[in-house]
């Protein structure tokens, strides 16, 4: 099968590539609106992009009727903003944090998750997150159905025990991430394998 992707519609190209790139890794992102409400939402479109400088990429899709999604408006407006990673633990709260909610209600406190303030920028991070970056803007891209922004890596929180600090290995047993697939389906990382 061939698919020349000219002749596909921006929401027929999207279902094949994010179904098809996979899995990929979950940015669950908190933010501070201008009136001071910690905004939460989960982005599927996130990797990282190098180590020197520490940069990642978040790739955030506007909403159906075009206008940005309150985590590109106020990653915009501060240049600040906190990226987690979830693992198995956290999941179902993640999900929650999806669901479009005004911008003064904060998906922290409607999924149950604890703010604890972030060191180098004001958006705070989440406890039961198992990492979570501090980040601010290093680059912004745009696109008619996305805002895409770099973020430099100024500081790296992660659960008690997972980082062996001496070698920087992850210690495995500890870490169970999950990843998206297409649609509403997720994986986990349990079967893993030595190559």
């Amino acid at each position: 099968m061939e698919i020349d992707f000219g002749d596909l519609t921006p929401y027929e190209r999207y279902k094949l590539m994010s179904s098809l790139i996979v899995p990929r890794p979950i940015a669950l992102i908190t933010t501070l609106s201008a009136d001071g409400t910690v905004n939460a939402a989960p982005f599927s479109m996130f990797n990282m992009l190098g180590e020197d400088p520490p940069i990642v990429m978040v790739s955030i899709n506007r909403h159906d009727d075009g206008a940005l999604k309150d985590t590109a408006v106020n990653i915009a407006r501060a240049g600040e903003f906190v990226v987690h990673l979830c693992d198995e633990r956290i999941a179902d709260k993640m999900h929650r944090c999806g669901a479009r909610l005004p911008s003064d209600i904060s998906e922290l406190d409607a999924a149950g998750f604890t703010p604890v303030q972030s060191v180098d920028i004001a958006p705070p991070r989440i406890a039961e997150a198992p990492v979570a970056f501090e980040c601010t803007v290093w680059e912004t891209l745009s696109s008619e159905s996305r805002r895409i922004f770099i973020g430099r890596v100024l500081r790296l929180h992660a659960r008690d025990g997972l980082i062996d600090r001496d070698t920087c290995r992850i210690r495995l047993d500890d870490y169970a991430p999950v990843g998206r697939l297409g649609g509403g389906v997720y994986t986990t990382t349990r079967d893993r394998f030595t190559l």
